[in-house]
């Protein structure tokens, strides 16, 4: 797993796709983001504007997972 730090309180998942490099673009966040191929804390999660948090966890199902660390 590897750990992302934000530098915010919280962000939203196609910012934090596009934070981590996995796409290029927004539109191609939510192409990846609603054909339900981002899982969240373990649920798909379909929603691109939903709020992450330090402690989260995004995976991806090509089994790639990140950890959200808050930037001290």
């Amino acid at each position: 797993m590897k750990e992302v730090e934000i530098k915010t309180d919280v962000i939203q998942l196609d910012q934090f796709l596009k934070w981590i490099n996995v796409v290029g673009s927004g539109g191609e966040a939510k192409i990846l983001i609603q054909s339900g191929q981002v899982l969240v804390n373990g649920q798909v999660e379909t929603r691109r504007s939903v709020k992450l948090v330090p402690g989260t966890i995004v995976e991806l199902t090509n089994g790639e997972k990140f950890l959200i660390r808050k930037k001290n």
